[in-house]
């Protein structure tokens, strides 16, 4: 199941390529690789040396989520977390993540070296003074003009693969008024982007399964929707991902720390399979996530190195039959609800 290894389709081949525009690279003809095959770069990477190598391994599934880098650390801090010795294979991010910060400081700390694939998003712009920190941007001029930031702000030509946030099923927003728009018209917008080498490939999130199984055609290479062991409403959606070699992206992995959203980390079942294994309860409901399909890629979000070196440990965490019966009988629960 771990050395599964993902395909990715119709997306274009990717190039390192040197910038010399001032306003998409950190630095005069500093090289960055900006595109490449997410599904199965993320899968065919191991720890060596403090680097990210190729080869077998337990760690292939692995990446980091960026969301509390803009609001919860000191720039300095934030750098020296990106730029620690411990292996990544992808990091997630958003322009809508503090308000362009954790973007920024992503383009000042990753070198082409690092080999880190960066994946983001868009659907939604920040929102500076709102009474939420983001604003719904789904019409297609505003897809557009989001990935243009994107290029901007992390300093790259093309990023690897920029998720469509659809926003039609779990915990968030809801488009209303002229934020409603055909899916078919956001798919051409991505597709368009894609063909004019301004994105590598297309992922959605916050998809419904006939939502993927529409866009399927225009070739997805992940799906990024809230899942975890105690919210498993799309498991029918994980499993025609798996079928069609689509990377299974969660987010709200360990459940939600918003009001209403089931926790993972508060579950009796969990506790007692952590204290089993001499663990403690948020590794176990990540490794629950990594042996329960072989196309799962884990971004679970942290603003402090130690426990990112844990999350990366995750992955050496072994359940038997015995502990994935426990856990897998841990009730269901709709992640369904309004934030804000």
């Amino acid at each position: 199941m771990i050395g599964a290894q993902l395909n990715v389709r119709r997306g274009p081949r990717c190039s390192t390529t040197t910038s010399t525009s001032s306003a998409a690279t950190p630095s005069p003809g500093r090289r960055r690789r900006a595109c490449g095959s997410y599904a199965t770069r993320t899968a065919t990477t191991r720890r060596r040396r403090g680097r990210v190598a190729a080869g077998p391994g337990a760690g292939r599934r692995r990446g980091t989520g960026s969301g509390k880098l803009g609001v919860r650390t000191h720039h300095n801090r934030t750098t020296i977390l990106l730029t620690s010795p411990v292996s990544r294979t992808t990091m997630d991010t958003a322009e809508f993540y503090g308000f362009g910060f954790a973007n920024a400081v992503i383009r000042e700390a990753l070198r082409p070296e690092d080999d880190v694939l960066v994946v983001t998003k868009v659907g939604a712009d920040p929102n500076p003074g709102g009474r939420l920190p983001l604003r719904l941007a789904q019409r297609p001029e505003q897809l557009r003009a989001s990935v243009e930031g994107n290029l901007r702000s992390l300093g790259v030509d093309r990023p690897a693969v920029v998720n469509l946030r659809c926003l039609d099923t779990g915990p968030g927003l809801r488009p209303q008024g002229n934020q409603v728009v055909d899916p078919d018209d956001q798919l051409a917008v991505m597709t368009a982007l894609r063909d004019e080498g301004k994105i590598g490939a297309i992922g959605l999130s916050s998809v419904t399964l006939d939502g993927l199984r529409r866009a399927l055609p225009a070739g997805v290479v992940c799906v990024q929707n809230a899942y975890s062991l105690v919210s498993r409403e799309d498991e029918d959606m994980l499993q025609l991902c798996a079928a069609e070699g689509i990377a299974w992206v969660p987010f709200f992995l360990l459940g939600g720390a918003f009001p209403g959203l089931p926790k993972a980390t508060a579950e009796p079942a969990v506790h007692a399979v952590a204290e089993s294994l001499g663990a403690t309860p948020s590794p176990v409901g990540l490794a629950w996530l990594l042996h329960h399909a072989p196309n799962v890629l884990l971004i679970p979000g942290t603003a402090n190195a130690t426990h990112l070196e844990a999350n990366i440990a995750v992955s050496e965490i072994a359940l038997d039959a015995a502990a994935l019966a426990t856990l897998d009988g841990v009730e269901s629960r709709s992640n369904d609800v309004s934030i804000g």
